[in-house]
């Protein structure tokens, strides 16, 4: 069971900051989906449900999406899924249950960085920004591979482009976490791929200054690609064994990619 000693709820991002750096032992507390089941007594939970980070804003250039937004919310925006053609609210919806969808938020999503995570995976493959409190906004790639420190995730910035985009994922059953997922999304002329629950977090795989993959590539450069996707790191764990996702994932990278240029920009 988890166990409070202290529970608070800031009015502003800056006062969690400040909450969470006066104590190394202090929690975030987001949806509690996950934080809930450690058994542990944590002395300062910060409560960020006051912080005004609960709902999705549109910019001219982007969509802002506040970190105590939930799954459910995010998959239920018509104007963000038209957006990012679909591939958000596609990797949201096989994640447990609508119940469970409406409580889980964005931000412990993409904060925890878990390697099951279907919603980093999509972001992946969007041109995604995150904001924090105290170092302010950074690209996601970097944020997923290096991670933020004692910092206070506020938002998450998907930027516009007339984007196709698709997501996809192996799953033991329907309701339960990812055994492979992968996302693909072309803007700006190239394509950006991720691979996702190898089972380790998703890593972007093609795009910026990784493996090119152009909007017209060819059969070899598309071969490239999917050697590389074998080419990953992959482990194993109850959903899967590291040989069956070296060998599934080029065929998924392949599918996700076909899914995408099927939808029209």
């Amino acid at each position: 069971m988890l166990r409070f000693e202290s529970y608070t709820r800031p009015e502003t991002p800056e006062e969690a900051l400040e909450l969470l750096r006066s104590d190394r032992r202090a929690t975030v507390v987001g949806g509690m989906m996950w934080l809930r089941l450690a058994d542990r007594t944590v002395p300062l939970g910060i409560d960020l449900s006051r912080c005004g980070l609960d709902h999705i804003e549109e910019t001219e250039d982007a969509f802002v999406i506040g970190a105590m937004v939930t799954l459910g919310q995010m998959e239920r925006h018509e104007a963000l899924s038209r957006a990012t053609a679909g591939v958000l609210s596609e990797a949201v919806s096989g994640i447990v249950g609508t119940q469970f969808r409406n409580l889980a938020t964005v931000g412990g999503s993409v904060w925890s960085r878990m390697g099951f995570s279907d919603v980093i995976c999509a972001l992946l493959a969007l041109d995604t920004e995150v904001e924090l409190a105290g170092a302010g906004r950074m690209p996601l790639i970097p944020f997923v591979e290096r991670g933020a420190g004692r910092d206070v995730l506020t938002h998450v910035i998907v930027r516009k482009h007339r984007y196709r985009a698709a997501f996809a994922s192996m799953r033991p059953a329907a309701t339960d976490f990812s055994a492979l997922n992968a996302a693909a999304g072309l803007w700006r002329g190239s394509w950006h791929v991720a691979v996702g629950a190898r089972p380790q977090k998703a890593q972007a795989l093609t795009g910026g200054e990784r493996l090119p993959l152009r909007e017209g590539y060819s059969p070899t450069e598309l071969a490239s690609v999917l050697s590389a996707a074998a080419d990953l790191s992959f482990g194993s764990d109850l959903r899967g064994t590291e040989a069956w996702r070296r060998a599934v994932a080029p065929e998924l990278v392949r599918r996700t990619l076909a899914a995408a240029h099927a939808k029209e920009a």
